[in-house]
């Protein structure tokens, strides 16, 4: 079997060689640009993964499985552009490189490509595969209304926001770890708790991506600390403070939110440090456990030999930063 680190390498290699011939030539640069900033490669990776538990020639699913890489950065493509976000992986955005315009049209494409590299996969599971993809997809469009429609909203709820992190972040998971089930000629039963799997240590990821956001190293977490804070952005972190907080923390939490000018490093140590009074570093590590055990219990209900799942427990772990 192949460890994580090769199948990365095995990826980064189908990407890099992929060739963009079409005309306009301007019109596929940004699509190899963005999948040329690289990232850790999670869905291809576990596609492979689970499809690795089953057959060992897990190349042989190469072009399906970064046709889910491709479907990400088109997603995120489009994120950038509905967020003005400057910066991905510390390179510019596709439509501050060149503009809103081409950005929408080169992710339109983009989207096209996924479809047609997915669409390489043996013929027995095409149809399974496209359903479970289609779906998936159009999952992933409603967790990013969901997303939007918070940002007008001060009542979002815990489970609200689980459902919409789920639907955004998770299924992509899921639907990675079930198509590589299906691929490999997986029963129904497996293919279904890997996709369980897949969507509770989604749920963990995310929710690990918040609370880094707060309290992550900038220098490991590749970001600014502290984006969430300032972009009032509705996480499990303010979400929950603003349940379990007393009146006087809740009024100084919808003051600072309030602000339309504010110093953004004050802001950033008042909110972190409302957060620590309130205990929310402890409730989201909490959750995050939650999910994260819960994604074992479905791993472990997947009917093959315990030593075929090593590298997908450590790959797993690795994403949360944990010992197995």
């Amino acid at each position: 079997m192949l460890t994580s680190d090769e199948l990365l390498k095995i990826v980064n290699h189908y990407l890099d060689s992929l060739p963009y011939n079409r005309k306009p030539s301007t019109l596929y640069e940004p699509i190899k640009y963005v999948l040329d900033l690289g990232g850790k490669r999670i869905r291809p990776i576990l596609m492979m993964l689970s499809y690795n538990l089953y057959k060992d020639n897990p190349e042989a699913i190469l072009s399906s499985a970064c046709a889910l890489e491709t479907y990400h950065n088109y997603t995120l493509l489009h994120d950038d552009l509905m967020d003005e976000a400057p910066l991905r992986r510390g390179q510019q955005t596709v439509h501050k490189k060149w503009n809103d315009n081409q950005a929408i049209l080169s992710g339109d494409s983009m989207l096209v490509l996924a479809y047609e590299r997915l669409a390489k996969c043996d013929s027995k599971h095409l149809e399974a595969c496209l359903a479970l993809f289609t779906e998936t997809a159009l999952q992933i469009g409603e967790g990013q209304q969901y997303d939007m429609a918070f940002e007008n909203r001060s009542d979002v709820t815990v489970e609200e926001y689980i459902e919409m992190i789920r639907l955004k972040t998770s299924v992509l998971l899921a639907c990675a770890m079930k198509m590589g089930a299906i691929l490999a000629d997986a029963s129904k039963e497996d293919a279904d708790n890997l996709y369980k799997f897949g969507e509770q240590i989604g749920l963990a990821f995310q929710l690990q991506d918040d609370y880094l956001d707060v309290y992550g190293d900038a220098k490991v977490f590749g970001k600014k600390i502290g984006g969430d804070i300032t972009s009032n952005k509705k996480t499990y972190m303010l979400i929950t403070a603003f349940n379990e907080a007393n009146e006087v923390q809740r009024k100084e939490l919808e003051t600072w939110i309030g602000k339309k000018d504010f110093d953004t490093e004050e802001k950033i140590a008042a909110v972190t440090k409302l957060y620590n009074d309130i205990g929310i570093d402890r409730m989201a590590k909490e959750k995050m456990d939650f999910y994260y055990e819960q994604s074992k219990k479905y791993l472990d209900a997947v009917a093959i030999a315990e030593d075929r799942k090593e590298e997908l427990k450590a790959y797993a772990a690795a994403m949360m930063k944990r010992q197995k």
